[in-house]
């Protein structure tokens, strides 16, 4: 018998019986044990009620970017071939100062990489003309205050041929002046997925992924780039990768220019 069929029985009953105002605060105290039942029930209807207790990420930093692995990505169709990854791209991201003023930006974006970066620039920015980056992204948080630190200072962007940016990676790539792209480079985007650290469930991680959202739209906004780009990412499971073609780049306004030869230096 289900619960609202057993409710009305033990209405019919109560009414029966008005004149006991016992039976009447029993009816009172059912009616709304009832109601906590179904409202589970439709906010959770496979019973997997999330039992761990956070902080609102209104007054926390936000969840970073979780990668998959780059062998679990799959491709959408139409799409560039995924790029093989390495052991050097799955460490944190490193800099390098290179010949020509070009900055080697390599690695997994993490908490606390637009510090460095930013401590980078500011003992060797005199030097820095190009950010050179190679990335399977990461920490969404430090993409974008990497992205506006490079904006800031003017610097130009670039992804060799041959070598790829994707997740949070195009959200750095966006700050350059110019933004160059080697022939046969991938640069890709998918959807945001808060670290397993720090997923929220419910009305909370709803919350927290529409503040991430939010700020990647408005980043890529004030940078001058289309945000057909951002539709791209949301309309990409966080599993796949979604591989800009040359002709995307260029009428999104993601990148300046696409390069017709690779500049693949090490």
């Amino acid at each position: 018998m289900s619960s609202t069929q057993v409710t009305e029985r033990f209405v019919r009953w109560v009414r029966e019986s008005a004149d006991d105002s016992v039976l009447r605060w029993l009816y009172r105290g059912l009616v709304i044990a009832t109601v906590g039942v179904l409202v589970v029930d439709i906010s959770d209807p496979d019973g997997a009620v999330a039992t761990k207790t956070t902080a609102s990420p209104s007054s926390e930093r936000p969840a970073e970017l979780s990668l998959p692995s780059a062998p679990s990505w799959k491709n959408r169709p139409g799409t560039s071939p995924a790029p093989r990854t390495d052991a050097r791209m799955r460490q944190p991201m490193t800099f390098d100062l290179a010949a020509d003023g070009r900055l080697l930006a390599f690695g997994t974006i993490v908490p606390g990489s637009a510090e460095a970066f930013r401590a980078e620039i500011d003992k060797r920015g005199s030097y820095v003309k190009t950010v050179v980056l190679r990335s399977p992204g990461g920490s969404v948080t430090d993409s974008l205050a990497m992205g506006r630190l490079i904006r800031e200072r003017k610097f130009a962007t670039e992804v060799e041929g041959g070598h790829y940016c994707a997740s949070s990676c195009p959200l750095v790539f966006a700050g350059g002046t110019e933004r160059r792209v080697g022939r046969k480079a991938a640069v890709g985007v998918h959807q945001v997925a808060a670290a397993e650290s720090e997923r929220l469930s419910g009305p909370a991680g709803m919350e927290s992924g529409q503040q991430i959202s939010a700020a990647c739209q408005k980043h890529l906004r004030d940078l001058g780039i289309d945000l057909g780009v951002w539709i791209r990412a949301m309309e990409t499971p966080n599993d796949e990768i979604y591989y800009f073609k040359p002709d995307e780049l260029l009428s999104l306004r993601l990148a300046t220019s696409v390069d017709d030869k690779d500049r693949i230096r090490s």
